[in-house]
């Protein structure tokens, strides 16, 4: 006779705990690296319940779909960091050949403030979940995706195994291209075809496709938004370069004549910086509307303390997350350069708690009526901000410590959006929140510390900034971080990014001035081999349908920025190595 089992089902087990931590961990080194080649990150919440469906239910055998839901809850809490601190810790290693010493800060404290940024995050952002999802029911279109993959177990399995089987694909297409593939044509070589030159194109054209089936599955999950990405690089290479070499003056046309890459280091890469720039600051003034229903949210969330159905956290540990939380900013402001005196500590810190919830709250009410996150845009400020708070001291402790702090910040944020995107999912599967919370604060340890070694690993094998890893936010970041401390940058073309990326972001449709700035400031080369994975998105969208995408497309998609990252990031771990 079978068994009957009775009472709730498992959902905060160890098996959802640890299988959550070894898909965060590789979903955090995917996307982490995918980040730094392409400049943003994406979302591992669907990521992370596919992959779990196939280790909790295929091979582990269990069917509750509240422990999937906090398994992946986990996995993308681990995750977040990654773009967290993708988006700013680059920055100190691209400043390092301009200050002395810059790369020597104390990775523990790194480590222990994004951790500590997080919690306090968390703790701002949770209480609200009842306002936000239940009340104002905003729309969280990645959390309504996850559902949807959690409620269809046998879909589920089928996408695992496509996007397991796509990794592999992936994983050995990018072994052959670092193995063999300069070896196939002269024109092949650091990971890039050069068409143009095989068709004999002027140079300024930049026809060149980079050899990275990740970069076309990225491409592909971003599908129609992500065109303007491509545009910023055809603007550049097919409509302003060819202006340029008929009408520019001497200077220009000496560049142009150099190839793209000194035009677009000399011309395209600053511009593309001040678009990143203005985008920020526009994001902020576009997202000014949601900040009268964020606080009110935060007001009424504020009169609800009781937690007395059982099944939110009790606000009493949030206040306690946020104080104890705040104190250790405090000790790690204080200790991450030598001549950091107490009242700047303290003013960084209560600066900076103020921003994580102001702009958690912000990004959060972004994501769910949007799903665009102006994360680098707050990031940004944030660390402006930081960086008058801290002058006084040397250039070197200066920065150290308004990064330190930034990527404090950068995390909370992030985490924020994340686990309101995930309590979407959890509401609409029948998931307890105060279970799913418990579980995104066990996710937020591990994060901080993959993402620390895999960004000194890159850097050692290949140097952050450098063609193969651009880190574009933490090379934005860097250059408005030198304007103030040096002032020595190219103010014009700065300029006139910033207001063409403002005027983006106030044109009403969010994320493409980000999303064009890129374009400028990333090789060509990225960019053509990205679009076509936006054009194959819109392809199959158009002749196989919303379900083919949803249930083949995009876990093959996945896959190949899996199996891509993961061998990318070996072969670094292996040079750096070999090289000891």
């Amino acid at each position: 006779m079978a068994q009957i089992r009775r009472g709730p089902y498992p959902e905060l087990t160890w098996p959802a705990i640890l299988v959550g931590w070894l898909l965060g961990a590789i979903i955090a080194i995917s996307i982490g690296y995918a980040a730094l080649i392409l400049g943003f990150s994406i979302e591992g919440s669907e990521l992370a319940a596919i992959l779990g469906w196939g280790i909790l239910r295929g091979a582990l055998r269990r069917t509750s779909i509240v422990e999937n839901n906090i398994n992946q809850s986990i996995a993308s809490a681990v995750n977040a960091a990654s773009s967290g601190m993708m988006f700013s810790v680059p920055a100190l290693f691209i400043l390092s050949g301009e200050y002395e010493n810059l790369t020597e800060f104390n990775r523990v404290l790194m480590i222990v403030g994004c951790f500590v940024g997080a919690v306090i995050g968390l703790s701002f952002v949770i209480p609200l979940r009842k306002q936000m999802i239940d009340f104002n029911r905003l729309a969280y279109p990645g959390g309504i995706a996850t559902a949807a993959i959690l409620k269809s177990p046998g879909a589920g399995m089928k996408k695992a195994m496509l996007l397991l089987g796509a990794a592999v694909v992936s994983g050995g297409i990018y072994f052959w291209v670092l193995t063999s593939a300069d070896s196939v044509s002269e024109h092949v070589h650091h990971e890039t075809l050069h068409l143009g030159a095989i068709l004999g194109l002027p140079s300024y054209l930049n026809v060149a496709f980079y050899l990275s089936v990740m970069t076309i599955g990225v491409g592909f999950l971003s599908g129609k938004s992500g065109l303007w990405f491509g545009a910023g690089g055809f603007l550049c290479y097919w409509f302003l370069a060819p202006l340029l070499s008929q009408f520019g003056n001497d200077e220009i046309l000496a560049v142009v004549d150099e190839g793209p890459g000194p035009l677009r280091v000399g011309l395209f890469r600053p511009t593309g910086i001040g678009m990143l720039i203005g985008a920020a600051i526009g994001s902020i003034i576009f997202a000014a509307p949601m900040i009268k229903s964020a606080v009110q949210s935060m007001q009424k969330a504020a009169k609800d303390t009781s937690g007395s159905d059982g099944d939110e956290m009790p606000i009493k540990q949030l206040y306690l997350g946020v104080g104890i939380g705040s104190l250790l900013l405090v000790g790690i402001s204080l200790f991450s350069v030598p001549d950091m005196t107490f009242g700047t500590a303290l003013m960084m810190t209560l600066v900076g708690v103020l921003w994580i919830w102001v702009a958690g709250v912000i990004v959060s009410e972004c994501v769910g009526r949007t799903n665009w996150s102006p994360l680098s845009g707050m990031t940004l400020i944030a660390v402006t901000i930081l960086t008058f708070l801290a002058s006084g001291m040397t250039d070197t402790q200066t920065i150290v410590a308004a990064v330190i702090m930034g990527a404090a910040i950068c995390v909370a944020i992030s985490q924020s959006s994340d686990i309101m995107l995930d309590l979407k999912a959890g509401y609409l599967v029948g998931a307890r929140p105060k279970m799913q919370a418990y579980g995104q604060y066990l996710g937020t340890w591990l994060g901080p510390i993959i993402v620390m070694g895999l960004i000194l690993v890159l850097h050692e094998a290949d140097g952050l900034g450098s063609e193969k890893l651009p880190a574009p936010q933490g090379q934005a970041l860097a250059s408005m971080i030198q304007g103030i401390v040096g002032g020595d940058v190219p103010t014009y073309r700065y300029g006139a990014g910033a207001g063409l990326g403002l005027l983006f972001a106030l044109s009403g449709f969010g994320g493409i001035g980000v999303l064009v700035g890129l374009g400028f400031y990333m090789p060509f080369s990225i960019v053509l081999t990205y679009t076509i994975g936006n054009l194959l998105r819109l392809a199959a969208d158009r002749v196989k349908g919303h379900r083919w995408v949803q249930d083949v497309g995009i876990p093959v998609a996945a896959g190949l920025i899996v199996g891509e990252a993961l061998v990318g990031v070996g072969n670094a771990m292996y040079r750096v190595w070999e090289a000891q």
